[in-house]
């Protein structure tokens, strides 16, 4: 298949189009390419139309010609975009593949093996080396996702694909494709090499190319920021990433504690903040009876899988990593990973496994049914936020049930009777 940038042009608009921005060579070399017919008319005016605007923001025609060359939409990447899971996938599963024996003894050796530069980039920015190497473990196992030719893929076809094509988020994916184009005009790295996921996060951290600008680093001074192929600068570039975002140096992300019996979970609001010291006068302790290395530090406490699962108190630093992916779920993966590549052991805790998350439509009709109960969710959107949570606890409350309001698959079969 061929692209636009090796097809015949017969439009005069164009023309006039080339000459009026001052590339009357570019429509020349259009009109002499010999070529098949095209896959997509579309996408091919698209990116000619597109040329002006990311020749104004400083790549040049070599450059732009190099990138587009052969490329076509991927539908695999409008699938992806537009697919929208019905479950969710629990979060213990999600931990038992991040956070998996093998990706732990990989870590290891990836630490023994990059001890050097990971020693110096903690120093030189201040962040947890073990953290650094569990956000590559998380995000490309290593690198070994970029291997992958059924996964990985080119980033200017993805982001092309997404302006051109998607339905939501158009001025998005077009500026981050001009910035994938100037990485390219930089020579950052080359266009075979512009590897990464089917959104565009790119390399072995997965850095969109707007973070690239503003965040990688050329940690061995040749001259480029490559997170592709150079995998220290693609570790040196995580550190910066989250020094720039807060990260407090010498400090955890957080600790897995056990509660008291009776507590109240309206304290797990990931919003209220006490000191580790004023936890512990609420019975709210570390696992094995440890001590808090530094009672002073403020946290807040999260019971992600309700009552029946593992409670932490988060550290700052647990927000930071939530700035790398706000899932919850990533954050505590990448933190516990970090954990057990530096040699530590499994939650105490274990997680309630007989349950699953509940679908999109379950939880809406969850909140329809609390609300027909006199339990005010303060709407029907399927999310369940603070006043879904305190209608939970409500209900919880008025059944004698621990009310540490979280919708469990049991729950809602209790509340609709199925």
């Amino acid at each position: 298949m061929r692209s636009i940038l090796s097809a015949p042009l017969y439009s005069s608009r164009l023309a006039f189009l080339c000459c009026m921005t001052g590339v009357l060579a570019i429509f020349l070399t259009l009109m002499l390419a010999v070529s098949q017919a095209r896959a997509d008319n579309g996408f091919d005016k698209w990116v000619l139309d597109f040329w002006p605007s990311a020749k104004a923001e400083g790549v040049s025609w070599s450059t732009y010609r190099a990138a587009f060359n052969g490329i076509t939409p991927d539908k695999r990447v409008i699938e992806l975009y537009g697919k929208q899971p019905e479950f969710v996938r629990p979060l213990w599963e999600y931990l038992d593949s991040a956070v998996s024996d093998r990706r732990i003894k990989n870590g290891r050796e990836m630490a023994g093996r990059y001890d050097r530069e990971l020693r110096a980039i903690e120093a030189r920015y201040g962040v947890d080396r073990y953290v650094v190497l569990a956000i590559w473990g998380v995000e490309t196992s290593y690198g070994a996702v970029l291997e992958n030719k059924k996964i990985v893929r080119y980033v200017i076809r993805s982001l092309a694909t997404l302006a051109y094509a998607g339905q939501r988020r158009q001025a998005y994916w077009k500026d981050e494709l001009t910035e994938a184009l100037l990485i390219l005009e930089r020579g950052h790295v080359t266009p075979n090499q512009m590897l990464g996921s089917w959104a565009g996060a790119m390399g072995h951290t997965q850095f969109m190319p707007s973070n690239h600008k503003r965040y990688a680093v050329d940690y061995d001074g040749d001259g480029r920021r490559d997170i592709w192929t150079n995998i220290p600068d693609a570790l040196a570039s995580t550190a910066n990433y989250l020094k720039s975002h807060g990260w407090v140096a010498g400090k955890t992300w957080g600790y897995e504690v056990d509660l008291p019996r009776g507590f109240d979970y309206r304290y797990a609001d990931e919003k209220t903040k006490r000191s580790l010291s004023d936890w512990r006068k609420l019975g709210v302790g570390r696992v094995g009876g440890r001590a808090f290395p530094r009672p002073s530090d403020e946290a807040y406490l999260i019971a992600p899988a309700g009552a029946r699962g593992p409670a932490f108190l988060m550290l700052k630093n647990f927000k930071i990593i939530k700035r790398y992916n706000p899932s919850t779920s990533y954050a505590l993966a990448v933190g516990h990973l970090a954990d057990r590549i530096r040699g530590g052991g499994s939650f105490a805790g274990s997680w309630p496994r007989d349950d699953r998350p509940l679908s999109r439509a379950e939880r809406r009709t969850l909140q329809e049914r609390l609300t027909r109960l006199g339990y005010d969710t303060g709407g029907v959107d399927g999310r369940i936020g603070p006043m879904s949570r305190a209608a939970i606890r409500r209900y919880q409350a008025s059944k004698g049930l621990v009310a540490d309001g979280y919708p469990s698959f049991k729950l809602f079969q209790l509340v609709t009777g199925s």
